[in-house]
């Protein structure tokens, strides 16, 4: 039996905004988030820089893996999220900013902000609307309360 690799989320969330923002310019430009197909897979690849593999999400049927791109260019993926629909919680698996969305030099700021948001609102709410947003823990949960 195959062992399942463990993942851990590692994004941060450097702007929160309602769209996403170029770091040259400082224009805003709006954003869509849609369902992530076999065919917008073909280019997400590791060897052009993605660090998941988005192609298996894809295969896992209990998975959903949504797309964040610009309106009017949605060929252009800016950030992918998968998650996992409970009965009382959304489970996020995996997040990540495209390639040239990472580090000092990145194109567009906001990509993991838009997504958080994004899972956020798929959240099952109830009767005071509030909704729950599960995220894999990185580190143990002494070292974050000591972090505090």
């Amino acid at each position: 039996m195959k062992k399942k690799q463990e993942i851990h989320l590692d994004f941060v969330v450097d702007k929160l905004t309602n769209s996403i923002q170029n770091t040259i310019s400082g224009d805003s430009f709006q954003t869509e988030v849609a369902r992530f197909t076999l065919k917008d897979s073909k280019h997400i690849t590791v060897k052009n820089g993605w660090n998941f593999n988005w192609k298996a999400e894809l295969k896992d049927y209990a998975k959903e893996v949504y797309k964040l791109t610009i309106i009017n260019n949605s060929d252009i993926v800016q950030g992918l999220l998968s998650i996992t629909k409970e009965t009382d919680y959304v489970f996020m698996n995996l997040l990540e900013n495209a390639p040239f969305n990472i580090g000092r030099n990145k194109l567009y700021e906001g990509v993991a902000g838009n997504l958080v948001a994004f899972a956020c609102k798929l959240s099952p709410f109830n009767m005071v609307l509030t909704g729950l947003l599960l995220l894999p823990q990185k580190r143990s949960q002494y070292t974050i309360m000591k972090n505090l």
